[in-house]
């Protein structure tokens, strides 16, 4: 295990005094990677940093030697499987001719380059323009961007990846009676000699969030794992870290506390505002991609049933079925007539009802068409849903100012 480190997140004296040449081997030690995320964006201009570094940067943003657009997903582990899985049901195949190389591609896209990364990585490329687009989770986002304003977030509910960033506390001992984030505030033990220790991997957002609530005598310590460990072995009195069922937490005597949630994340879609701007190519795959995702995410969850009726007019059927709740589809059921042979005539005797329904909801949708004279039910699995422009593309012109 790396020696726990006090991470001080006031940076202002590597901003504002010169490094001395050649640059100070001391200024190039950071505790975590969150903290490296931190130097990374607060040293700028890129020239800048170009300067106490001692490697020239290697790729400068939107270089001319690039003319395919660049999209970064988790090179390993679920959240891998997750974004190839969602790509995959939206028609966008990723196809990685070597696995040991890191990049790969997706046919339906040819001017899409897919480059396997870690998840903060990701994000530092999308910063340093090395990167035009990413799916990572929104939690890694706000965590290494730091606020950076050209990080644009496309689509912010990919519906995987599900977590939050929450604080949590001992049950036992001097915080067996806290149980909100008032309490903790409130706590006497909190001095300047003595401040509440925190230990996490989210020392930005942490940070920030507990200064906004009012914290002021805090230290926080850089921690990559098992974090729950730490207030029972005496190292730390919080730990700030992602929780999905919290099951890790109770097994490990913690607690979750009332306002404590730091954030709700979930993988997201995110971009290059100058990429967007200005990388040929990148703002079309954007909306072809946002545009496919759209639709399956729609879609997802929804089934089309399909029934016959009897009835003297389709205004007739329509308005028995929109008596029931669950019948009404997206913007109302589409009725058509069954046309049938009669004595030698074309006749109309049944009607044919199309409606879109929850999947939870089928049994009793089912329920409800046969009591209204609904027969020969057909059941379709949907896959997408193709509505008008959507929202979330709309919203991002008026980000970039088009």
């Amino acid at each position: 295990m790396a020696p726990m480190l006090g991470v001080r997140l006031d940076f202002a004296p590597f901003l504002l005094s010169p490094p001395p040449s050649p640059p100070s081997p001391t200024l190039r030690v950071w505790p975590s990677s969150s903290a490296a995320a931190a130097r990374t964006r607060l040293v700028a201009p890129r020239a800048a940093a170009t300067a106490v570094s001692p490697k020239p940067a290697a790729v400068a943003p939107l270089s001319a030697d690039r003319t395919a657009v660049r999209l970064g997903i988790a090179s390993k582990g679920r959240m891998s499987d997750l974004t190839r899985d969602l790509l995959k049901s939206c028609q966008l195949t990723v196809i990685q001719s070597n696995p040991r190389q890191y990049i790969a591609d997706i046919p339906q896209m040819p001017n899409l380059e897919v480059w396997l990364q870690r998840p903060t990585d990701i994000v530092r490329k999308l910063c340093s323009g090395d990167l035009d687009l990413g799916i990572v989770g929104y939690d890694i986002i706000s965590e290494i961007g730091q606020g950076n304003d050209d990080l644009v977030i496309i689509h912010d509910a990919l519906d995987f990846g599900h977590c939050r960033l929450s604080l949590a506390v001992p049950k036992e001992g001097i915080f067996q009676n806290i149980n909100t984030l008032e309490e903790l505030v409130n706590m006497p033990q909190w001095t300047e000699e003595r401040p509440m220790r925190v230990v996490t991997g989210f020392g930005y957002v942490g940070a920030k969030f507990l200064k906004e609530k009012g914290f002021k005598h805090v230290s926080f310590l850089s921690g990559d794992g098992a974090l729950e460990s730490y207030p029972a072995m005496g190292m730390a009195d919080v730990i700030v870290d992602l929780v999905s069922s919290g099951t890790t937490l109770r097994e490990n005597n913690l607690k979750e506390i009332e306002g404590g949630v730091i954030l709700e994340s979930q993988a997201a879609l995110v971009a290059s505002r100058k990429s967007l701007n200005r990388r040929e190519g990148a703002l079309e795959i954007s909306h072809e991609m946002l545009e496919r995702l759209e639709a399956h995410l729609t879609a997802s969850g929804k089934i089309m049933v399909t029934a016959n009726m009897r009835g003297n007019s389709a205004e007739e059927v329509a308005e028995r079925v929109l008596k029931q709740p669950s019948l009404c589809g997206l913007q109302g059921p589409t009725i058509s007539p069954v046309y049938c042979s009669l004595d030698g005539n074309v006749a109309v005797d049944y009607y044919a009802i199309n409606i879109v329904v929850p999947q939870k909801s089928l049994y009793k949708s089912i329920q409800q068409l046969r009591s209204i004279g609904g027969s020969g039910v057909l059941v379709s699995k949907l896959t997408y849903i193709f509505n008008e422009e959507t929202p979330r593309w709309r919203q991002l012109l008026s980000e970039l100012g088009m």
